[in-house]
């Protein structure tokens, strides 16, 4: 079996510099230049490998970010003026998700082909598998053109949607028309590049405690299919939109991390640009910030944990200089004692009257971004409020973040009871040059309640702008069509009108060494801010996104 998809072997980022010289085997699968995984074989894997294996080269676990909006973007005012009419051509699309409805009509011509150029299924290992890559299937426009003309189209192209959020965001950003069903994307004339997803390894669920049946996804896989994107846009000569629209809460919500690195790079490319979900932890009450100035330099987080919650972990991310010792205290006063800050040891705890056990994690310093991390996983936790006992070893006083697992990782009956809604952006949305979009209700222009909020906690700006996210007509598998909330839709429509300007600087020859940077300054200058508020802030960012204005700017 490709060690890839071997449950046996841990799949770790690695940075290319600490790569043994030669040439890579079959231990090493390249990512980029700065990144590569690394296959280690380990036959019997215990919560405690994270610990003697630095905690970044685990790949973090990623999950979905959504369960009219073209009037209130101005798409339609631009694309109706004569002089612009931009509708993708020449654009690429590329979505990295759950797959798509390559049958459904909103995905093909007029004269019924494909609008879709190739999709990588990484979850079919018996096709053709893309170059340069080790495992899935690759299903090109040819073939699948050749399987629309089928009796039985999955017999020639198997690749599916089942759970219908990547063909959403699909047709959210490059959907054809659909009168009867009142639908359009925001470029129709663009065509698409899809990557489906396989779900994490049971190893790396098993290390961050993912519970059984949550649909997830590692780093690794996402961070491959970014460069399959890459790929076929280099190999077409085509401009690339790229739409991100998933998203995890581990880490340090700092903009380090290696997809972050790896858009951050991609958004200062020619004739590439990134869209990327703020996430929709905002009213999940899933974080935790205080800063004390106690005199005895100690501070209680407050967890109410529900016991249906029986597998979960949680980070906490001290600010420089702090040096913290972890006490963790059941409902009922059991402690497993200060647990202080150290290199490559895992704790492990049984606790009596409630059966529960805790490992800990207290990194001195967590190698990627050098700061301390205290990693906390709980197994069958009593219901209850549980404290998180935390005192600076130094004496000085200390601010502190703590964040819970993102989406249905975790039930919203489990949280903080004095949780704060900000710096609860997801990552890779965290990442300093890609645009990051956070979600608003386009029919009454109000924030989505659930929409992240920054800003970064190293106070970078973030989210960069909202865009409609509220019910948004899409697409769905079996020529279905429904709505779609949150912020992974407003990434959708947001990468759809970087195509619009794609079209215009590349296509069209205007600018055609563009690149994200560029096109996420324009939509910021663009942006509407009629709204009565200070821009930028951690809610709107710079405003609402408005392609009408960045044209008008743009012209001035």
């Amino acid at each position: 079996m490709n060690k890839a998809l071997d449950e046996n072997y841990y799949d770790f980022i690695i940075d290319n510099a600490i790569l043994p010289p030669g040439e890579m085997g079959d231990d090493i699968t390249y990512i980029n230049e700065r990144h590569s995984l690394l296959h280690v074989l380990n036959m019997n894997m215990e919560v405690c490998d994270l610990g003697t294996t630095p905690y970044h080269r685990f790949p973090s676990i990623f999950t979905l970010e959504s369960t009219i909006s073209l009037e209130k973007s101005k798409v339609d005012e631009v694309q109706r003026n004569p002089y612009l009419a931009l509708y993708g051509q020449g654009v690429l699309v590329g979505v990295i998700d759950t797959g798509i409805d390559y049958q459904h009509p909103v995905f093909l011509h007029a004269d019924n082909t494909s609008r879709i150029v190739s999709i990588w299924d990484q979850t079919i290992q018996d096709g053709t598998i893309p170059d340069g890559f080790s495992f899935g299937s690759e299903y090109n426009k040819e073939l699948i053109n050749i399987a629309l003309q089928s009796a039985d189209p999955l017999s020639v192209v198997p690749t599916v949607d089942t759970d219908g959020h990547g063909t959403a965001l699909a047709s959210i950003a490059a959907g054809r028309e659909d009168v009867e069903h009142d639908f359009r994307g925001v470029v129709p004339d663009a065509e698409l590049v899809v990557v489906k997803l396989k779900e994490a390894k049971g190893n790396l669920r098993k290390i961050f405690f993912v519970p059984e049946g949550a649909v997830c996804f590692q780093e690794s896989d996402i961070m491959l299919g970014i460069r399959y994107l890459l790929s076929v846009s280099q190999k077409l000569n085509r401009p690339l939109a790229i739409c991100i629209g998933i998203g995890t809460s581990q880490g340090g919500h700092d903009g380090h991390g290696a997809t972050s690195s790896y858009l951050d790079d991609l958004a200062q490319t020619p004739r590439i640009g990134v869209a990327i979900s703020a996430g929709n932890e905002g009213n999940k009450r899933r974080h935790y910030y205080s800063s004390t100035t106690d005199a005895n330099f100690m501070k209680d987080i407050e967890l109410r944990i529900d016991p249906k919650d029986g597998l979960f972990s949680l980070e906490i991310w001290p600010d420089a200089p702090s040096r913290l010792a972890i006490d963790v205290i059941t409902p009922n006063g059991e402690s497993t004692q200060w647990v202080y800050p150290q290199i490559g040891i895992c704790n492990k705890y049984n606790f009596i009257y409630t059966q529960s056990t805790v490992w800990i994690n207290n990194i001195i310093f967590e190698e990627e971004t050098g700061d301390q991390l205290i990693l906390v996983r709980f197994q069958n936790p009593g219901g209850g409020v549980w404290r998180l006992r935390l005192r600076n070893v130094d004496n000085e006083v200390f601010s502190v973040h703590s964040w819970l697992p993102a989406a249905y990782l975790i039930s919203d009956d489990t949280y903080f009871l004095e949780s704060d809604p900000n710096t609860t952006i997801t990552s890779p949305g965290n990442a300093t040059y890609p645009l990051t979009v956070t979600a608003y209700n386009q029919y009454n222009s109000s924030i989505l309640i659930t929409s992240s909020r920054g800003y970064t906690r190293k106070n970078i700006v973030k989210p960069d702008v909202a865009a409609p996210g509220y019910q948004q007509t899409c697409a769905l598998p079996n020529g279905l069509f429904g709505t779609l909330s949150g912020t992974g839709g407003a990434a959708a429509h947001s990468a759809g009108i970087i195509a619009m300007v794609l079209e215009w600087a590349v296509t069209r020859g205007n600018y055609t060494s563009i690149t994200g940077i560029d096109i996420n300054r324009l939509i910021i200058r663009g942006a509407d801010r009629s709204e009565d508020y200070t821009y930028p802030n951690n809610v709107w960012g710079y405003g609402q996104i408005d392609v009408d204005g960045l044209f008008s700017r743009l012209a001035i």
